[in-house]
């Protein structure tokens, strides 16, 4: 059967298994590679992996995964990007694990973005070629027709090379990189953020121990693959044997829909953008059909709204909920913060940080230990990540060296983002110290959107004000024309709510734009 074919496989190769052993001495990490958490729980895991065509055992997603690495590692290079344009699902799986296998780190391009910033992407990675799946082969062959194009399901096909696997593994350190994630960058290009082995093996570590995460839970994936909370679903899974359920993104527009499917697949476990929970609760899909299995609800993302959450908790009595936060940058996740029942909070607290990890704050380039002064976020310790990918100039203005002292190199993460401590010393998020904003869990710099509307308007000026976007502009462009040019070119998450016009803008004393007077203008 295929089933013995699999471990028959895997047992004649165990020399490689016995050398990617998992090892662990009182809870420390002896790990160089997350492909030990996959290979680890093959054969002794029961549970699977769920998307909406289909499903597979963790060892079938071994076997083809080491397919795919095997044709992928005779035409790249050690450390190679390798851009992958294809829906979330179990092929887009086999497709990163099989970029690792062939020494690589991989970058899921999403479909649903524009085709003009996939090609900022690739222009950043300076690729050559894109793997994509017969799903999306005439839209690749359209988007990138510069590009060879690989379908998963021909490198699926490929037999496995376990000798070159095994070559390519021993040359391989922990902090090589993993993967690369894209945000919205200041200057007009996105920026890839570069995150490597050893820094999500931490993490997740840290996270399934922490939070109780085994091979009885079925996590519920919310999150593109393109965004980084994705990451705590994928290695949650295979690091303890969990199930993994693609929620299909179509059922996020459908919160009665989502709600069933929660139910039909007996969820236990949910990483999800504060947007996500926020999305049934707004139309008060709880009163419809209640997931009584969930046990666990982390969000991240954005500041969780205390009426939203206070509705998950009521229909959720015996859950667990955890306010995450972190950057990117920073590997998921830096603070966490378990929410007290008893507790009547006025403002809900990000936490305090992960082991191995320091969280401050500093405002002037000095220390803050004062309840509610504020101050930026800095972050320091293991997980922080490789910097922007081909982008020096930007990575040496975020991560930089410790202002506490210059003694010895130390390389701290300025996240931008401000906070205090309360009475408690807790830390509380309080905004951003820049025109970054966060927004359906998505970090979008405002400068971005700027420079693009630019191009059709004479002057223009982005605020995020009571959680939308409104755009300022002066010129002749009509409202719908200009939302119409900046839905081909922008993220849909990124486009603003309102277009407003103006005949002139008010500038404060310095011949800026006055964004405070902008603001009051609507009332904000």
């Amino acid at each position: 059967s295929q089933k013995l074919h699999i471990i028959s496989t895997i047992c004649t190769h165990r020399y490689v298994k016995v050398y990617m052993l998992k090892k662990k001495q009182k809870g420390s990490i002896i790990m160089k590679n997350v492909l030990e958490y996959l290979e680890n729980i093959s054969l002794t895991s029961k549970h699977q992996v769920i998307d909406e065509w289909g499903q597979c055992s963790y060892a079938e997603l071994l076997q083809t995964s080491q397919k795919v690495g095997s044709s992928l590692a005779l035409k790249l290079s050690k450390n190679m990007p390798v851009p992958i344009f294809m829906e979330k699902g179990i092929h887009c799986l086999s497709a990163f694990f099989g970029t690792v296998y062939a020494g690589c780190f991989y970058v899921l391009l999403n479909p649903q973005l524009p085709s003009l910033r996939l090609q900022q992407v690739l222009q950043q990675l300076q690729s050559t070629f894109i793997i994509t799946d017969q799903q999306h082969y005439h839209l690749a062959l359209e988007y990138f027709d510069h590009y060879e194009i690989l379908l998963i399901e021909d490198l699926q096909k490929t037999k496995i090379n376990m000798p070159l696997l095994k070559d390519i593994r021993q040359k391989a350190l922990d902090i090589d990189p993993l993967y690369a994630n894209f945000t919205s960058g200041s200057t007009g290009t996105p920026k890839g953020v570069v995150v490597n082995h050893i820094s999500v093996i931490h993490f997740i570590e840290q996270l399934t121990t922490l939070f109780q995460i085994n091979d009885t839970d079925i996590i519920g994936n919310q999150a593109p693959f393109d965004f980084y909370v994705s990451v705590k679903d994928i290695y949650s899974a295979i690091s303890t044997g969990a199930t993994l359920v693609i929620i299909p993104r179509r059922l996020f527009s459908s919160p009665a829909q989502l709600l069933d499917y929660l139910c039909a697949q007996h969820i236990t476990t949910m990483f999800w953008a504060v947007s996500a929970l926020c999305l049934i609760t707004t139309f008060h899909g709880l009163d419809y059909k209640v997931p009584i299995d969930i046990k666990k609800v982390l969000f991240s993302g954005e500041v969780m709204p205390l009426k939203h959450l206070k509705q998950w908790m009521e229909h959720l009595p015996d859950a667990m909920f955890v306010n995450l936060y972190g950057p990117t940058e920073i590997t998921c996740n830096c603070t966490y913060h378990i929410i007290d029942r008893t507790r009547d909070y006025d403002a809900l607290p990000i936490g305090k940080p992960f082991d191995n990890k320091e969280v401050f704050l500093i405002d002037q380039q000095q220390l803050i230990n004062k309840p509610h002064q504020i101050g930026e976020i800095i972050v320091r310790g293991v997980g922080l990540s490789l910097g922007y990918y081909n982008d020096s100039h930007q990575t040496q203005k975020a991560f930089i060296q410790n202002p506490l002292h210059h003694h010895y190199q130390d390389i701290v993460y300025c996240t931008g983002d401000l906070a205090y401590y309360n009475e408690k010393k807790e830390l509380i998020f309080a905004g951003r110290k820049d025109f970054q904003i966060k927004y359906m869990g998505h970090r979008i710099e405002l400068e971005e959107i700027e420079k693009i509307i630019s191009h059709y308007v004479e002057r223009v000026c982005c605020l995020f004000i009571k959680n939308k976007i409104y755009c300022f502009y002066i010129g002749h462009k009509d409202k719908k024309e200009l939302h119409q040019l900046l839905k081909e070119q922008l993220p849909i998450y990124m486009i603003p709510h309102r277009f407003i016009q103006q005949t002139s803008f008010p500038l404060t004393k310095n011949g800026k734009i006055d964004r405070k007077a902008l603001a009051e203008t609507l009332g904000g």
